[in-house]
């Protein structure tokens, strides 16, 4: 299997890993940092993370070894983390759409997948941020960490190999949409419950229903009845 490469310090765990790709002597690599400097999320957003107190992670996997759709891997990747979560803290754990994970109504993970091509073969670059032991979240109301949310202490370095081993195990199973998508409409966050969402600037409650095969996120509107989705259309606000 193989193994993570530990960086004391880096920009960003995703942009880092492509070096290695070129000089690494596997075709599968992963790092992770405690400190990482200028890390990215969803639609060029930070993630802003204190020094040794949370990971930053990042697995580099060709395409070929993925066997769901493109589209549905940052769901099926979403899968995996979330029962790594709800197994490692003995608390449930839910997927937030689309690719954050949630306990106890906090956020404590984030998903960021690119997709990118090394010395002409197309890779997935699967990069997590892990909050894990910070307490201090003043300027960001929503997030919380393993250690706020469980009241667990982990150990920063056994808590990555096991996260890596975990998402290996896993990451290149089959699995038809059907049963990826049941999985996660069974796991997601705020489902078929009433909630406050923000589109064009306007406030509306509504009911999350479910996510569909084409990854949008289906919302029953309290005054325009079920409608789509996609990513930055609609924020889900509380």
């Amino acid at each position: 299997m193989a193994s993570v490469l530990y960086l004391k310090e880096c920009a960003s765990t995703n942009d880092e890993i492509e070096s290695f790709l070129l000089y690494g002597q596997s075709e599968i690599q992963a790092i992770c940092t405690f400190n990482q400097t200028k890390g990215k999320g969803q639609y060029g957003n930070a993630w802003e993370s204190p020094e040794n107190l949370n990971v930053a992670y990042s697995l580099a996997i060709p395409s070929e070894k993925i066997k769901v759709r493109g589209n549905l891997l940052n769901f099926h990747t979403a899968i995996i983390l979330r029962d790594f979560l709800a197994n490692l803290t003995k608390t449930e754990a839910a997927i937030k759409w689309p690719n954050d994970l949630i306990i106890k109504s906090k956020k404590v993970s984030g998903i960021l997948i690119e997709k990118k091509t090394m010395d002409q073969k197309p890779y997935f670059i699967i990069g997590i941020g892990l909050n894990v032991l910070q307490e201090n979240f003043e300027n960001l109301p929503k997030a919380g960490s393993l250690l706020t949310q469980t009241g667990i202490q982990f150990n920063l370095e056994d808590l990555t190999n096991q996260l890596h081993e975990f998402i290996l195990n896993h990451i290149s199973e089959e699995i038809t949409d059907e049963n990826l998508l049941a999985k996660l409409n069974v796991n997601l966050f705020r489902k078929d419950l009433v909630s406050v969402f923000e589109i064009k600037g306007l406030r509306q409650n509504g009911i999350i229903q479910n996510v569909d095969e084409n990854g949008f996120l289906c919302v029953d509107l309290e005054n325009e009845g079920l409608k789509k989705f996609f990513h930055k259309e609609i924020e889900l606000l509380y």
